[in-house]
């Protein structure tokens, strides 16, 4: 029992941590914080009193994120450049430095430099795995929310 409580605690808080950080993003946050509030209702009353507001607003950006063309493709350069930069970060790139003589001035890139700061497959998998994460919230929403968002943008305009 207490092996479950604190599972619970820890996979919840982790959630509404994980979506205060990606609330900059487009589209996640909200809906990754609304998992951890439903999480943490199951031992928190004021989590439980939270979930329906939070849900009500996640769906509603979550709709608004995917009522047009241009949103939607936003969103989805947006998480695959964080992919990318995880796939960036994951090979640890070398960064070449400028080898001088003096007399000779500047000979060009010879020399291996540090490795970039944070880098390899720790880090980069991760960040890769939020860009995943990110893309498939996109695709849920788009499934649940597109068609309504649409209807709501047309009956908007009529």
């Amino acid at each position: 029992m207490a092996l479950r409580k604190a599972g619970v605690l820890v996979l919840g808080w982790l959630l509404v941590l994980l979506g205060v950080i990606a609330m900059p993003l487009p589209g996640p946050g909200l809906l990754i914080l609304l998992a951890g509030l439903i999480v943490l209702s199951q031992e928190y009353e004021w989590a439980e009193r939270r979930v329906e507001p939070v849900k009500k607003k996640a769906f509603d950006v979550a709709k608004a994120s995917v009522s047009t063309y241009p949103k939607i493709v936003f969103s989805a350069l947006a998480a695959c450049s964080i992919i990318a930069f995880g796939v960036f970060l994951g090979i640890d790139p070398q960064i070449p430095h400028i080898a001088t003589i003096p007399e000779l001035g500047p000979i060009g890139p010879v020399e291996v430099g540090p490795s970039v700061p944070f880098g390899g497959w720790t880090t980069g998998s991760s960040v890769a795995f939020s860009g995943l994460i990110a893309l498939g919230i996109l695709v849920y929403s788009m499934v649940r929310f597109r068609a309504e968002a649409v209807a709501e943008r047309k009956g908007a305009k009529v």
